[in-house]
């Protein structure tokens, strides 16, 4: 585990020196979460039909999310991207590694890493002036904390899964540009999960995209009760476990018949 806990430190030590970037995603985050809150406050005084959610629900998720937003497995890790268009991948399968297991605390650096620089200002801020409520109880916390230690492994596996992918392609380009969309719409990230339809339900909670942001922010709010953390876990650790073993399948064939261009 040394190799690993090495490369998770160092690159979460590097992570943490873009003060710069952290500041000015702040003020992004805090702009649009400004638009969001609006829109749905706009709905709510118009929607003539009783809601899943309240309104005071609503904007405490809004604030979640965007005070979060870093975990969600958005992207391909750029440097390991640009290592399969330079030929550099090959370096990589010299180390004497797991080369899986290196790409996960990559993976685990550049999620927490940006968020750890984050979460603090959006939560100070939306909390005294924008409408964040506190955790519904102590046991909503607990519960809260779980899960997103639970959504930050979902979010590892997928991202981990999605370097695996590199292997049969080029740049790598088309899963950035596919791949974002889903997990926007599918985590909760654009819209709370509960106002969406009644029949999306099912193959909403079925999918793994809900366990990285939908799933610990109700429990924070308490629109699902603390004990519902076990089912909530259950269902990450079943995705978690299918991405891993996903992504062991892709890296074994991928690094058997893997041709490098570059150099």
């Amino acid at each position: 585990m040394k190799p690993y806990l090495a490369v998770l430190s160092a690159r979460y030590r590097m992570l943490l020196q873009y003060r710069a970037a952290a500041v000015a995603g702040l003020l992004t985050q805090l702009f649009w979460g400004l638009i969001r809150v609006m829109i749905f406050t706009a709905f709510y005084q118009t929607a003539t039909t009783a809601q899943p959610m309240s309104i005071a629900q609503v904007i405490t998720y809004v604030w979640l999310t965007q005070a979060m937003i870093r975990i969600l497995p958005l992207t391909v890790d750029p440097d390991v991207r640009e290592m399969f268009r330079s030929g550099a991948v090959a370096y990589e399968l010299l180390r004497p590694v797991d080369l899986y297991r290196l790409w996960y605390a990559r993976s685990l650096a550049n999620l927490t890493a940006p968020t750890t620089l984050r979460v603090v200002p959006v939560f100070l801020l939306a909390g005294l002036f924008l409408g964040l409520q506190p955790p519904a109880s102590l046991a909503a916390t607990g519960a809260w904390l779980l899960a997103t230690v639970g959504a930050v492994a979902l979010a590892c596996a997928i991202t981990t899964f999605l370097c695996t992918t590199l292997f049969w392609t080029v740049s790598g380009q088309g899963i950035n540009l596919l791949f974002p969309a889903g997990i926007w719409f599918l985590s909760g990230m654009m819209i709370p999960l509960p106002l969406m339809p009644d029949w999306a339900q099912p193959v909403l909670a079925a999918l793994p995209f809900r366990g990285i942001m939908d799933a610990p922010l109700r429990l924070y709010m308490g629109h699902e009760a603390p004990a519902e953390v076990i089912a909530v876990l259950a269902h990450q650790l079943a995705w978690i476990v299918g991405f891993v073993l996903m992504g062991r399948l892709l890296l074994l064939r991928g690094t058997r018949r893997l041709v490098i261009q570059g150099g």
